[in-house]
């Protein structure tokens, strides 16, 4: 693991090989890799329940980098990152927020899945001026539909992934159709492509720490979203089971500067299913 802070990274380089770096934010070690240019406002991206620096996709990394510093971060508490997995959502964006100034950056893009999405609407409220621009996928507001029963909904999908041999996130973030299923094994294999210096893998304590915050989320009071006055580009598939795709119509309806996107046929992930459509927009989004 290499201790750096900022610049140091080549367009060239690809997220298999991209370099896990570690930075101190007030006494903890938050472990991150970087990839893109070394200039132009970097594009956070903020990762989803039980997710280390591993389970980002890399096909959607990559591509977005080539056009811009793209930084992923294993929350407190995650993978290699140090402390215990906060049990509020609000106390993940304090530490987003500590983690982007400590790596000197004044202004930011954010790009939030799931879990990730919830930090990134804290953060925008609480720093307004840090954040330009925000992607939220797969996600919802505090006190949306469903998403204080992710867990009830998760476990036996994840149960199943068990019993099968495959890894939950075939079942939870995509459709059981043959599309679904076809994008799934797509995206589970690009997981694989890193083979070197590979986040370490999330304890269950830490799994059950954040699953209580998201719970938390759910049944957090609503927030005033209408503050938020950033371009937002809201994405999810269209039968998405985790965090029902109505939260995300109620996020682009409740956010006055917003953008809606829904994938066919497609579930929770529907990013990695579109992740070519995805980038395309996305890319669109953050240079329009």
């Amino acid at each position: 693991m290499t201790k750096s802070h900022p610049p140091q990274t080549s367009s060239i380089i690809m997220w298999k090989d991209a370099p896990t770096r570690s930075v101190d934010v007030a006494g903890t070690t938050f472990v991150y890799r970087r990839l893109g240019p070394t200039s132009g406002i970097p594009l956070i991206m903020l990762n989803h329940w039980g997710a280390t620096l591993d389970n980002f996709d890399p096909r959607i990394v990559d591509d977005l980098a080539a056009a811009r510093p793209v930084i992923s971060v294993s929350y407190r508490g995650i993978g290699a990152s140090g402390g215990k997995a906060p049990l509020t959502v609000a106390e993940m964006a304090d530490d987003a927020i500590a983690f982007i100034r400590e790596l000197g950056f004044e202004k930011v893009d954010l790009l939030g899945f799931s879990l990730g999405g919830f930090v990134a609407q804290d953060i925008v409220l609480k720093e307004p001026d840090l954040v330009r621009k925000i992607i939220l996928t797969g996600t919802g507001p505090a006190g949306g539909k469903g998403i204080d029963k992710v867990g009830p909904t998760s476990w036996p999908l994840i149960l199943k992934g068990m019993l099968t041999f495959r890894d939950p996130k075939f079942y939870l973030f995509f459709t059981s159709t043959a599309n679904g299923r076809r994008a799934a094994t797509a995206f589970l294999d690009r997981l694989k492509e890193r083979k070197a210096d590979r986040d370490k893998p999330i304890t269950m304590t830490a799994f059950l720490r954040q699953l209580k915050a998201i719970r938390a989320w759910g049944k957090q009071a609503r927030q005033d979203l209408s503050t938020i006055r950033k371009p937002v580009l809201v994405a999810n598939g269209d039968q998405d089971k985790m965090v029902p795709s109505s939260n995300s119509i109620d996020l682009a309806r409740r956010l006055p500067n917003a953008e809606l996107v829904l994938y066919e046929d497609a579930g929770h992930g529907g990013i990695f299913q579109y992740h070519e459509a995805f980038v395309k927009k996305a890319l669109e989004f953050l240079d329009g």
